[in-house]
């Protein structure tokens, strides 16, 4: 029996809603980020940046390039993760519900709500990276060779015209190696942090934390900030492979045999290499990213997302 499952009923328009309030905070968020993730690319793949930090990578970088160095990649990165981050964000909510329906009763969703969300989280990412592989592919050879190209279009077009789709999606193992545990910790971590939260407050506390707009979004971006040291983390040794397969991709080679030689090359050490600055720009990006998404949710009048409470 499903009687006593409490789930919503999700129209096309909901999920529409869903999709634009997530592509416009991850849009805003990445693009925001653009010299943040330029200098962390250059720690990853460069060995003259390796020991840098962020401020230090990006004084380099400035000194040596220039300031416009900064926003190198801030087209594909704008775009592609318009898409990526709208697809997440809604594939997020259709896996989540199809999931809880899939249970069968409240109670066994309530049970089962950890696999729910790793479940979730994975074919939500999964979808969107379909749609982020081929502009990341050109947003990290910009980024790490400067004379690669002249800008987006440029870059895609070169590398198309270089290997074609299998080119484009070289690093589309890897990309999944980093978005996978990547967004399993964006959206578990931050789902568990929002449990241990209602669980520690009182029911009156609770429901003055729903009447209150600022207050709800004070405990969505504080939840952020933790759900984002989980997902940088769990997603830093993908991210690294990402980076290298990239620069130099080998369209003679599959990309699982490139990843084992890369990570060889690499070693334990280099797989963790600028952790420290990727962190602090991934719990900015998780945090918020969550923060918008509720804001904007909210003005466009977008249904709450399913919460499995016990």
């Amino acid at each position: 029996m499903t009687s006593d499952l409490k789930v919503p009923n999700f129209t096309l328009t909901d999920y529409s809603k869903f999709f634009a309030a997530g592509a416009t905070c991850c849009t805003l968020s990445h693009g925001l980020m653009t010299p943040l993730d330029v200098t962390k690319t250059r720690i990853q793949v460069q060995d003259e940046y390796r020991k840098l930090n962020l401020v230090s990578g990006a004084r380099r970088l400035i000194a040596t390039e220039g300031p416009s160095a900064l926003l190198t990649g801030f087209g594909p990165t704008a775009v592609g993760y318009f898409f990526q981050g709208g697809l997440k964000f809604e594939m997020y909510e259709y896996f989540k519900r199809l999931s809880v329906l899939g249970m069968g009763s409240h109670q066994e969703a309530v049970k089962n709500r950890t696999p729910i969300y790793l479940t979730s989280a994975a074919c939500a990412e999964f979808v969107a990276d379909i749609a982020l592989c081929p502009l990341e592919a050109t947003r990290i050879r910009l980024v790490s060779d400067k004379n690669f190209a002249n800008g987006m279009v440029d870059g895609f077009l070169k590398l198309t015209r270089q290997g074609g789709f299998k080119v484009l999606y070289a690093g589309f193992v890897p990309l999944l190696a980093k978005q996978v545990p990547y967004a399993i910790g964006q959206f578990e971590v931050n789902e568990l942090c929002h449990e241990l939260v209602n669980k520690s407050l009182s029911s009156e506390r609770r429901k003055q934390i729903s009447e209150s707009q600022s207050a709800e979004l004070s405990l969505t971006l504080g939840c952020g900030l933790i759900a984002g040291v989980g997902a940088a983390v769990l997603s830093h040794p993908g991210d690294t492979l990402l980076s290298a397969i990239n620069k130099n991709p080998d369209p003679t080679k599959s990309a699982s045999s490139q990843l084992i030689t890369l990570a060889k090359e690499a070693g334990f050490k280099g797989l963790w290499s600028g952790l420290g600055a990727r962190t602090w720009m991934t719990a900015g990006l998780v945090s918020s990213q969550f923060f918008m998404y509720k804001a904007i949710k909210d003005a466009l009048g977008a249904p709450p997302g399913i919460e499995i409470n016990a």
